[in-house]
């Protein structure tokens, strides 16, 4: 009989419960004992919402209480040696300081969950000796059989995906590892095959990238051997984010399932069904629900896709089940108000994503006639968001069709713009400069509410911003920073700002998804054409200037930023969304540009997470995503200074894409990474300017002089120091008032001596 199942839930509650929870217990507030509990609330709150709906495969061990990689390093005692953590189960104290710092010990890297995102903590292999602390999916299993009688299915992150997310062991230890690594595994599985569990979800997202030939015989020797030790545990072999890359070799693993994505990675997927066939042996996890995007699936379509499958599987051998995990999904629709109706009656969250699977579920049992009531309110609420007049700006579509015909390329080179820019700013070797936010207090937060309940006018608001201005431009000049910025204390969030002032946007009440930590975000939705109102960012920054002889960028964030960052239309193409962004943007550059503003950064920290995972459709898209970046900034004066920024992802196999945007200065995260991506310029030159992060913004702890004056050394034996700037790695708007200021004191200190060496060096 046809089953349905989720790969996992979002864990940060409809109201953010898990996240504030999170936050009380590290300002503390609540007690270790009472933050055990209510986290235990919120998960078991979680199950019961799955029980309800009728979900049969109900995933255990996907809730965390910070990030899932991070978990499963510390079940198998893969801790930095940095944390002084000797062994058994790790407290509380070691694992935050993993994600967050501490006063004595660095946080580890973090970065992007494949092409997502979420960003997880990247494990450090370095040393360690792993044992297994806990079997954490054991114990989520008998928790939610023993608090609900749910039959739950555990979710382990698979060895080789773990491997390979890994960092701090070489290629030619990858085997050695392995067998460190499989008899923990094995225990984890045999423990849960002796507690009677059905079914185990082993992910193993990696396997829809390119992996080596090696590779794969090591996938064969993890499950032969996973067989072996544990014969009577079905194993669901879970891939997601596109079509797996070894589909043939899949399918002859000892493994009693095989779930694929039948959403990004459709196409190949089916067509390698179709062509190879499907084992008579396994089930097929057939993920019909989109994971990450949040429409309503249109039902009748997936009933095609899912009948086909059916005949090529046969329905007893189908769980029909989400594309992958709903942590990338905000947690239901129903309580938004405000939206359109036919925007909201057209959405679909994690909670509605239930249902429809539901739905499916059932409707294959049963036949359409089952489900012809759900069937017509998708297809009215489909064909309604299609006809809405935001969807068909005729104007716009022409416009941008028009530019994006053309090459946008700025007036001079880089070589010949570079001496005119110089001449301009006067600006001394190594400038210093931030991202852009400064620390938004409480009572900044506090302004904004009173502002957007109508408590505050908009003068007394704007007056109270132009304050805060005043206050973070003298500290700027006062700390010794050569290009100052206005702070951003009006943007809530880098992305929604802009999308507030650009028609075709709309803003969810509580859409709040994971970024990383207790960090949420509400990602805007695109749904209809974007098109430029009026000036966005003008007025605070020719404030900011008016307060300074120093200069003052204007900061505006990038349209495959915003785009990537954003719920996006799927019924045009992606590049098409990015080409209005640009059209729309390039019209906020302009009005910087003849408000006075000569430096202009136009951020894009999210270019590399959007880029597609298999290796084909990657030229395509960075070409099309330099293209957007170039369309916004091609038409300013030659001393005009573009900037950008780009951080926590890597960048060693696009140096050549970054160059090609063409900006003058890119800043780019080098902190957490302890200056791995300096490496990438010891390989390949780099000719435009560029500032490394020399500090970690995202841990509270303020870096020592000599840490930064350490990178800034390294990173001067391979970039040219004429072309070299110095900043935090991100914006400051999550740091403290002191942290800030004494953090960035010790940048200038650094800085002062780097300029001080290279001056005596070169005398």
């Amino acid at each position: 009989m046809v089953k349905s199942s989720v790969l996992g839930y979002p864990r940060i509650g409809a109201d953010r419960e898990w996240k504030k929870a999170l936050e009380a217990f590290w300002s503390g507030k609540l007690k270790e004992e009472e933050f055990h509990a209510r986290l235990q609330d919120i998960r078991l709150g979680h199950l019961r919402k799955q029980q309800a709906q009728g979900i049969d495969l109900i995933p255990v061990n996907d809730f965390s209480y910070y990030d899932q990689v991070l978990d499963t390093a510390a079940m198998f005692g893969i801790i930095p040696k940095r944390f002084a953590y000797e062994g058994g189960a790790v407290p509380l104290s070691v694992y935050y300081g993993i994600a967050r710092g501490t006063k004595e010990a660095t946080a580890s890297e973090m970065t992007k969950w494949f092409n997502t995102n979420y960003h997880y903590i990247v494990p450090e292999l370095d040393g360690a000796e792993p044992a297994l602390t806990e079997n954490k999916p054991l114990t989520a299993y008998r928790e939610a059989k023993e608090k609900l009688g749910i039959e739950g299915k555990p979710v382990i992150i698979g060895p080789l995906t773990f491997l390979k997310l890994s960092k701090g062991y070489k290629a030619s230890e990858t085997d050695a590892w392995l067998e460190r690594l499989l008899p923990l595994y094995t225990r984890i599985l045999k423990e849960l095959e002796q507690e009677g569990v059905q079914w185990v979800q082993i992910d193993e997202p990696v396997l829809v990238t390119k992996v080596s030939a090696a590779d794969v015989q090591r996938l064969t020797t993890v499950y032969e051997t996973f067989a072996a030790e544990a014969p009577n545990l079905n194993i669901m072999l879970q891939t997601y984010f596109e079509s797996a890359e070894y589909y043939s070799e899949m399918t002859r693993l000892p493994v009693k399932g095989i779930g694929l994505d039948f959403v990004h990675g459709c196409s190949g997927n089916i067509k390698s069904i179709r062509e190879i066939g499907f084992p008579a042996d396994k089930v097929l996890g057939a993920g019909v629900i989109d994971g990450r995007g949040i429409w309503k699936a249109p039902l009748r379509e997936k009933l095609e896709l899912l009948e086909e499958l059916a005949g090529l599987v046969t329905a007893d051998r189908l769980i029909i089940q989400s594309s992958c995990s709903l942590l990338h999904v905000p947690v239901t629709a129903k309580n938004e108000r405000k939206l359109l109706p036919e925007l909201k009656n057209a959405l679909s969250f994690a909670d509605e994503k239930l249902n429809e699977l539901v739905v499916l579920t059932k409707a294959v049992s049963l036949g359409q006639n089952a489900i012809a009531d759900e069937l017509e309110t998708c297809e009215c609420a489909l064909l309604a968001l299609s006809q809405s007049g935001e969807r068909n700006r005729g104007g716009i579509q022409q416009a941008v069709a028009n530019i994006s015909a053309q090459q946008p390329v700025r007036h001079l080179p880089f070589a010949e713009r570079h001496p005119l820019q110089q001449n301009k700013w006067q600006l001394p070797l190594f400038p210093t400069t931030t991202i852009g936010s400064f620390p938004q207090s409480a009572e900044v937060r506090k302004a904004r509410q009173q502002w957007r309940k109508g408590e505050w006018s908009g003068e007394t608001y704007a007056q109270f911003i132009r304050e805060q201005i005043d206050v973070w431009v003298k500290l700027q000049e006062e700390i010794g920073l050569d290009v100052l910025v206005h702070g951003e204390f009006e943007r809530t969030d880098m992305v929604e700002f802009f999308g507030e002032k650009l028609a075709g946007f709309a803003f969810t009440q509580f859409g709040w998804v994971q970024s990383y930590g207790s960090r949420c975000v509400k990602p805007p939705v695109i749904f209809g054409d974007v098109a430029f109102e009026e000036a966005m960012t003008v007025e605070e920054t020719k404030y900011a200037q008016s307060k300074t002889s120093r200069p003052v960028k204007g900061m505006l964030t990038g349209p495959i930023t915003i785009m990537n960052w954003s719920f996006v239309r799927e019924d045009i193409s992606r590049e098409q969304i990015a080409y209005q962004l640009a059209y729309a943007l390039r019209q906020e550059v302009e009005a910087l540009e003849q408000a006075g503003i000569g430096m202009i950064q136009v951020d894009e920290p999210a270019v590399r997470e959007g880029l597609p995972l298999k290796e084909k459709d990657q030229a395509e898209y960075l070409a099309w995503a330099v293209k957007a970046f170039r369309m916004t900034t091609c038409t300013v004066q030659d001393t005009t200074q573009i900037h950008t920024h780009m951080c926590y992802c890597e960048f060693h196999d696009m140096i050549d894409s970054i160059e090609a945007m063409d900006a003058d200065v890119i800043s780019i995260e080098t902190s957490r990474s302890h200056g791995e991506l300096i490496h990438s310029f010891e390989l390949n030159t780099y000719k435009l300017g560029i500032g490394l992060g020399v500090y970690d913004i995202h841990s509270p702890r303020v870096p020592r002089v000599e840490e930064m004056t350490a990178m800034i050394d390294r990173a001067l034996r391979v970039l040219d120091p004429k072309l070299f700037w110095i900043n935090p790695d991100c914006g400051l708007k999550t740091r403290g008032y002191e942290e800030t200021i004494d953090s960035l004191r010790n940048m200038v200190e650094a800085t002062q001596a780097a300029r001080a060496k290279h001056y005596a060096e070169a005398h």
